[in-house]
């Protein structure tokens, strides 16, 4: 999908975004938000999420280039609904964007995998109610 950054490059991003403190500018926090993005590390993942997030409301120039990593962020954290609809937000604006068409088979291909396994669960549960109800009910039956 997404190589994540090598240490000491997104230890430079994070350099920069802490020098600027409260006074952090836009771009600075997107290209930190988009290293973390990038992260293995789940923590960081939800990091650059959080930050995209404040871009999105605050920055509405920004809106448009913040979808795509918003969209990858919540399906690298499994928050398929969200990626869902922020992925579907950028092909509304464009339609044409490959990285955001191969997300959403991404995401669909992914969503239907969980739904399966969820399905096979609540089967198997199902399955193993009635096979414990059974033998409750022939052993009820035997006294």
């Amino acid at each position: 999908m997404h190589s994540p950054l090598k240490t000491e490059e997104l230890q430079v991003l994070r350099g920069q975004y802490e020098k600027e403190g409260d006074f952090v500018g836009v771009q600075t926090k997107f290209n930190y938000a988009w290293g973390l993005i990038k992260s293995n590390n789940r923590g960081e993942q939800q990091e650059g999420v959080r930050l995209l997030s404040e871009i999105y409301r605050s920055a509405p120039e920004r809106r448009r280039e913040c979808l795509y990593y918003l969209a990858l962020g919540n399906f690298k954290l499994g928050n398929y609904a969200e990626a869902r609809r922020y992925n579907e937000s950028l092909l509304q604006h464009e339609p044409a964007n490959m990285q955001a068409a191969s997300l959403q088979s991404l995401i669909d291909d992914k969503v239907a995998k969980e739904g399966l396994v969820g399905v096979a669960i609540v089967s198997g549960v199902a399955i193993a109610a009635g096979v414990i109800g059974s033998l409750i009910f022939k052993g009820a039956r035997r006294r």
